[in-house]
C-alpha cells in the first residue's frame, strides 16, 4: 500500500463522518453506536469523533455504560439472568433527562455525561456541561435501539458482529472480561440477553445504517431497507 493510501475502514469512517455532518442539529445532533458486547463500537465511536474534530466540528462523547443501574437492580432477577441482562442494566430514564433530552430540540443544552459508576456502583456527581449549538453527540452501547429510546436519535449505526467473533473479541481485552468460548455458561447471560434484545427491538430495522463489522479492517455497509450510505435522512421513529 502507497503512504496516504486510505483503507476500507477509513472510507466508511469518512462516508459516514460525512453523513453526519450534513444533519441538521436541532441544536445537537444525537447519533448512537449500538452493537453486541465485543462488537468494536467504542473504539469506532472514538474514531468517528476524532475524524469529525479533524473537520471542525464539536463531537460531545459519551456511552451507555455511563447510565448503569445499581447493581441490586441490575441482578435483582439473578446475576445468569439473560432477561435482567436486557431488561435491568441501564438508566434510560436517566440518560434521556441528563443527556439526550437536555440536548434536543427542546432542551437547556446543559447536560451530563455520566450518572454512575457501575465499578464502585456509585452515584456520580458530575456538573453539568452546556453544549455548543451544531455539536455532535456520539453514544456508543448496548440496546441503544431499544423502544425506550426510539425516536431519539437523529441517525444511528448498528455494528453485525457475529457472536463466535464478538465472544473472542471481548475477552482478548483482557482479564475480567470473561471466557474467550461462545458455548461457555459465564458467557450464556450475555449472548442469550442481546438475543432477546434483537428479537423484541429488532435494531437492525431501527438503524439508520448496519456495518458489519467482522473484519476490523474491512467493515461494510448493509444498508436496511429504504436506508442509503448517502442519505441524510434521520433515524426511523414509531
Amino acid at each position: 500500500m502507497s503512504l496516504g493510501q486510505s483503507t476500507p475502514r477509513q472510507d466508511l469512517l469518512l462516508k459516514l463522518a460525512q453523513r453526519w455532518q450534513a444533519l441538521p442539529a436541532r441544536p445537537v445532533v444525537r447519533v448512537a453506536v449500538d452493537g453486541v458486547d465485543g462488537a468494536g463500537k467504542t473504539t469506532f465511536a472514538d474514531e468517528l469523533a476524532v475524524l469529525l474534530r479533524a473537520q471542525g466540528r464539536q463531537v460531545i462523547r459519551a456511552s451507555v455504560d455511563g447510565f448503569h443501574h445499581p447493581r441490586a437492580v441490575r441482578y435483582r432477577l439473578g446475576r445468569t439472568s439473560p432477561e435482567g441482562f436486557y431488561r435491568d442494566s441501564y438508566n434510560y430514564a436517566g440518560l434521556r433527562a441528563f443527556l439526550l433530552d437536555p440536548l434536543g430540540p427542546s432542551g437547556t443544552g446543559y447536560y451530563r455525561t455520566a450518572l454512575f459508576d457501575v465499578s464502585t456502583d456509585q452515584e456520580l456527581n458530575l456538573p453539568p456541561q452546556q453544549a455548543e449549538p451544531g455539536s455532535i453527540l456520539i453514544v456508543d452501547g448496548l440496546f441503544l435501539h431499544c423502544p425506550e429510546l426510539r425516536g431519539l436519535w437523529d441517525d444511528s449505526v448498528f455494528l453485525r458482529v457475529d457472536f463466535d467473533v464478538s465472544v473472542p473479541r471481548g475477552a482478548a481485552r483482557g482479564p475480567g472480561y470473561g471466557s474467550p468460548d461462545l458455548h461457555a455458561e459465564s458467557n450464556q447471560r450475555y449472548v442469550r440477553g442481546n438475543r432477546l434484545y434483537f428479537q423484541e427491538a429488532q435494531p437492525e430495522q431501527w438503524a439508520g445504517l448496519v456495518v458489519d463489522n467482522n473484519d476490523l479492517e474491512r467493515p461494510f455497509v448493509s444498508v436496511p431497507a429504504g436506508a442509503q450510505l448517502a442519505s441524510s435522512s434521520p433515524v426511523k421513529t414509531p
